[in-house]
């Protein structure tokens, strides 16, 4: 990772691939930081608001690989770590029998990283991205403190492996469950919410440079009040405004009226429950009008 790389080049990095900040940005900045000081960043905010995109961004704007270990209940150290190649090891045990030879099952070669020791083996400049930590349990989270305060971990087999070169780790969370201490205490933290009709203009623009620029707005307003006046299972998330405003260019839209929002509400809100808050508090006609005054 580059670390000789200065705060204004690193924000004009991001801002080349297309990821908005303005001068200053508090995420820009915090991953800057967190790359000087050489500490992982905790993400933590609703889902939907871009807390992934961060890493992604971050991948293209340093040109590093991104390994993503996504996360879910009953995630243990062997999937995340590595497994033995079991059976390329019985393979070499019927070898040893023929031959009489002897070799070390529990070697390098018989090993198959997964992505957080292929983070820790990389030759070359890497994110490691662990989505959705909240999702495991406790004694997971435990097992990953050692790797995120010394960037190795120990294998009983093998012992300690270090880090050829750190990676820049960035950990998420939907907040479902409390996090420990010890691992906030190895982190940097960076809380996102989503963002503003201005940023979200910004964004649709510069991620759909056709898109009329009345269009834009109407669209960032409109799921603006979505997110603050309706008490949604699943807040739109700006990969789904993304996708309705693209649907409304497809079609040929240059203004959203209530017909059209009728017509395509279905790729913002993704639940029947949503829907049905959406048409017994607000409906189309409304939405349009509260957007008009945002």
């Amino acid at each position: 990772m580059n670390s000789k790389m200065t705060l204004d080049e690193f924000e004009q990095a991001m801002a080349k691939i297309g990821y908005i900040t303005k001068k200053r940005d508090r995420i820009a900045l915090t991953a800057y930081l967190a790359m000087q000081l050489e500490k992982p960043i905790l993400v933590v905010g609703p889902p939907g608001v871009g807390k992934t995109e961060i890493a992604k961004s971050l991948s293209q704007a340093l040109d590093a690989f991104l390994i993503r270990l996504q996360c879910y209940e009953g995630l243990d150290e062997n999937k995340a770590l590595y497994e033995w190649n079991y059976q390329r090891q019985l393979l070499r045990i019927q070898m040893q029998k023929a031959n009489l030879e002897e070799d070390d099952l529990f070697s390098q070669e018989y090993l198959l990283p997964r992505p957080l020791l292929q983070a820790l083996m990389s030759q070359n400049p890497c994110i490691l991205l662990i989505d959705e930590i909240d999702k495991t349990d406790a004694e997971f989270e435990a097992f990953l403190l050692e790797l995120l305060g010394e960037f190795q971990v120990t294998i009983p087999e093998m012992g300690t492996i270090k880090a050829k070169q750190r990676p820049m780790v960035i950990l998420t969370s939907n907040g479902e469950r409390e996090l420990s201490d010890g691992l906030k205490r190895r982190c940097v933290f960076l809380n996102v919410n989503p963002p503003s009709v201005e940023k979200e203009v910004k964004i649709l623009r510069a991620k759909l440079p056709d898109l009329p620029k009345k269009l834009a707005y109407q669209v960032a307003k409109a799921v603006g009040v979505l997110r603050e006046k309706l008490v949604l299972q699943k807040i739109p998330s700006v990969s789904e405004t993304l996708d309705w405003a693209k649907a409304l260019l497809v079609m040929g839209k240059a203004d959203l009226d209530p017909a059209w929002v009728d017509a395509t509400l279905n790729l913002l809100l993704k639940s029947q429950e949503d829907l049905e808050l959406f048409y017994q508090e607000m409906g189309a006609e409304r939405l349009l009008w509260e957007a008009k005054e945002l």
